[in-house]
C-alpha cells in the first residue's frame, strides 16, 4: 500500500552519489578501519569497477517509496481490531522510517529477506519473494517491461540489491563496534558475508570482488550457494 502511494519528489531520491556513498563505507570502516587491510591500487580498482556495476544495477528500475530498513525488527502487529472485511488480516506497524527515500524496488524485498540479524533457508527467501512480486507485478508496480514478466530476472536483481545493502551494512556495523564502541554489531558480520560471497560466488561479473573479500578476509573461496544460518 505505502509503495503504491509513491510519486516523485516527496523522498530524498536514491540517486547514484547516494548509492556510492553508502559503498565507500566498505572499504572505509570494514576494510580499513576493522580488518587494517590497505587496498592497493589494483584491489581499489576492483572494488571501484564492482561498486559501479552495483550502482548501474540498483538504478536501473522503478523507484517506490523506500524504507531503507524494512526488517522484522522494524515491522509490530497492532492490538487494533482486525481489519474489517478482511478475514484474520491484522493492521502492520512500520517503525524506523526516518531515513525513507525514493528509490528502487528492489531494496525493501532484500532487506526483509536478508536481514541484519537472522539468517533464513533459500527456499523461504525465494518463497516469500516470488509471493511479493506476484502481487507487485499485478498491482502494476514492476511496469510492463522484463522486470514484470521474468521473476528470474527480478530474483537476481534482488540479489544485486541485497549485495549493496550488505557490502554498506557491514561498513555501518564496523563504524557502530569501532567509533560508537557497541561491539555487539561486530558479532553480525560474518553473516554479512556468507550474504556477499553468496551473491558474488552466482555471478561471473562479481568474481573479482569474490577473490578480492577472501584476500580481505584471508579466507579460501568458498563454491556453492545457500542462506545457511550464521
Amino acid at each position: 500500500q505505502w509503495q503504491l502511494a509513491s510519486r516523485e519528489g516527496v523522498l530524498p531520491p536514491y540517486d547514484r552519489p547516494f548509492v556510492m556513498r553508502e559503498l565507500e563505507l566498505f572499504p572505509q570502516w570494514y576494510v580499513g578501519e576493522y580488518r587494517k587491510f590497505t587496498l592497493d591500487a589494483a584491489q581499489r580498482q576492483v572494488l571501484d569497477k564492482s561498486f559501479a556495476a552495483i550502482a548501474d544495477k540498483a538504478l536501473s528500475w522503478p523507484n517506490v517509496f523506500m524504507h531503507r530498513d524494512f526488517m522484522p525488527r522494524n515491522l509490530m502487529v497492532s492490538d487494533a481490531a482486525p481489519i474489517p472485511g478482511k478475514p484474520c488480516a491484522t493492521h502492520l506497524g512500520v517503525l524506523d522510517f526516518q531515513d525513507a527515500v525514493y528509490g528502487p524496488i528492489t531494496y525493501d524485498i532484500a532487506s526483509l529477506m536478508r536481514d541484519a540479524f537472522i539468517s533464513w533457508d533459500e527456499a523461504f527467501v525465494l518463497d516469500v519473494t516470488v509471493r511479493y512480486w506476484e502481487r507487485a507485478r499485478q498491482k502494476g508496480l514492476l511496469g510492463t517491461g522484463e522486470l514484470s514478466t521474468d521473476f528470474g530476472l527480478f530474483w537476481r536483481e534482488v540479489e544485486w540489491m541485497g549485495l549493496q545493502r550488505h557490502l554498506k551494512v557491514a561498513g555501518i556495523f564496523a563504524r557502530l563496534g569501532l567509533r560508537d564502541h557497541k561491539p555487539k554489531y561486530l558479532a553480525d558480520t560474518p553473516r554479512f558475508m556468507t550474504y556477499i560471497r553468496a551473491t558474488c560466488s552466482r555471478y561471473r561479473e562479481l568474481f573479482p570482488l569474490l577473490r578480492l573479500i577472501d584476500d580481505i578476509e584471508d579466507h579460501p573461496s568458498l563454491s556453492g550457494f545457500a542462506y545457511g544460518r550464521v
